[in-house]
């Protein structure tokens, strides 16, 4: 992102957001505040078919292996206008193919770098070495190739892949990396839910973006945001104005914020209610039933959703339900309304899937026995416990087979959340109380309410690495590249922590 933004940002925090607007008086204040919410309901022109990712081919190696090739390369996208945007995407000019594989399964990957800069891939809410991870030690320079390998072990679950470079992450996703990877497994395979992708399973990348006058990408954030990019225009799966043709009563959503900044709080137009049955880490143990999702930048639902005969619905971004303090939500898109995607209904609907009483495994953390508490408050725009991210620094070791608890805070007024990699972790409270039925099953991504205490139980297995470490890290990709992340090490018994090697740890050869 370029670099007057970040200072923008910096000044705002300092000055206190909107606090600043009075220097140019009452009436800036009011044109300023009244112009900066975006309402979409009603305006958006449905008029392109919504575009499918397709599924990523493989083939089988000596071992046995299943091997993706994905190429990272610029291309150009005509989204509006026949105008082309100059994009970046994998196998293609924008975005990726849907990677879907199976637990048990030993998969591989030779991921090409046909940037003229550095990048990586990382494999967002995956259980994997930390060699394997992609994080911003594995980054692949121009014209390498990176050739990470290991066993699929975790239950299905929508998960995703973007890059992950040091202190460009946003830029990256901005351009167009990204794609969403589904893991399968046999469990999940047997309980009859809507299951043919791109017809009754049907992936929603959604994305802001703004274009400037010539069609491009325009990067620049809000002067008083305190998140960085906020785009005018939604797009699902690189599709602008989307709508899908429905075929079956009942359709799954595999719903991903794909964003580098913005919040959406999922419904549809007429509040008809729709079944929670995923988040990040996999299927619930039973459905939640409500009208209103929340997602925060990396977050991943499933949702499923019936359908009549004949109508017409369309899926919205309604303005926030929680998550920031006084007036700063205006300025950060909480009060935004945004048509994201039409659904028309044929006359004769298919009938034959169904949600099942029970699902999947519910998360069993609550009464473990805790190795170790930490606490970490995310603040301003780089800094969890008062410390910015320095990539050769590791904060602190964890051991493999334990169990910690993590408490979790945002001393701010606006949206921070928090990602761990390599684990998925189980939301004990909230402030002291149950979490919200939302935040009930495993989780990767959650959004921080200002000033609430989150604690996070999770379990660390299988994996150990003393010199290269894991992130965990705000997911608003400004805050994260300016430095709100840190780094942990998996030790084995007897290891202590190591050393990040210098310049990290690049597997990848030209």
């Amino acid at each position: 992102m370029k670099r007057r933004n970040a200072l923008k940002w910096t000044l705002v925090g300092v000055g206190g957001g909107v606090g600043a607007l009075a220097v140019g008086g009452v009436g800036t204040l009011a044109y300023v505040w009244n112009d900066v919410k975006l309402d979409t309901a009603g305006k958006v022109d449905f008029a392109r078919p919504l575009a499918i990712p397709p599924l990523a081919e493989s083939t089988r190696d000596a071992s046995g292996a299943r091997v993706f090739n994905l190429d990272i390369q610029a291309g150009r996208t005509a989204f509006k206008d026949g105008r082309e945007t100059e994009t970046w995407g994998v196998n293609g000019a924008f975005l990726g193919p849907t990677i879907r594989a199976k637990r048990g399964e030993e998969i591989a990957f030779a991921v090409h770098n046909g940037l003229d800069e550095g990048t990586s891939i990382h494999w967002h809410g995956m259980h994997l070495p930390a060699v394997m991870d992609g994080g911003p030690h594995q980054e692949v320079e121009p014209d390498g190739i990176w050739t990470p390998q290991w066993t699929l072990d975790q239950p299905a679950s929508t998960l995703w892949y973007h890059p992950h470079p040091h202190g460009r992450t946003g830029a990256h996703v901005y351009r167009g990396l990204a794609g969403m990877f589904i893991v399968d497994d046999d469990e999940s395979e047997g309980l009859g839910l809507p299951a043919e992708y791109g017809v009754d399973d049907v992936p929603l990348i959604v994305q802001d973006r703004k274009f400037d006058d010539d069609n491009q990408f325009d990067d620049s954030g809000n002067f008083f945001s305190m998140q960085g990019i906020l785009g005018d225009e939604i797009m699902v799966n690189g599709t602008l104005g989307p709508y899908v043709e429905v075929s079956t009563r009942l359709v799954r959503l595999r719903l991903l914020n794909g964003s580098v900044s913005r919040l959406y709080n999922f419904g549809f137009s007429d509040d008809r209610p729709f079944s929670l049955i995923a988040t990040d880490g996999g299927l619930l143990p039973s459905a939640w039933e409500t009208d209103r999702l929340q997602l925060s930048p990396g977050e991943r639902a499933e949702i499923v959703v019936a359908f009549e005969p004949d109508e017409t619905v369309v899926l919205r971004s309604y303005p926030a339900d929680e998550g920031y303090e006084g007036p700063l939500g205006r300025f950060n898109g909480a009060d935004d309304q945004l048509d994201v995607c039409e659904f028309r209904a044929a006359g004769v609907l298919a009938d034959e899937t169904a949600i099942p009483e029970a699902m999947g495994t519910a998360p069993d953390l609550a009464d473990a026995e805790v190795a170790e508490e930490r606490s970490f408050e995310l603040s301003g725009f780089n800094q969890i416990n008062g410390e910015s991210m320095d990539p050769q620094r590791i904060d602190f070791g964890v051991r493999e087979g334990t169990v910690e608890v993590w408490e979790v805070t945002n001393v701010d007024g606006f949206m921070h959340n928090f990602h761990v990699h390599d684990v998925q972790y189980q939301v004990l409270s909230v402030d002291g109380e149950e979490p919200p039925e939302r935040l009930r099953g495993w989780k990767d991504t959650v959004q921080l309410i200002p000033h609430k205490r989150y604690r996070l139980a999770m379990r660390f297995a299988d994996y150990t690495d003393p010199n290269l470490p894991y992130m965990y890290h705000c997911h608003i990709l400004a805050h994260e590249d300016a430095g709100m992340m840190g780094q942990f090490v998996v030790l084995g018994e007897g290891e202590e922590i190591g050393t990040v090697p210098e310049g990290g740890s690049v597997h990848s050869h030209g």
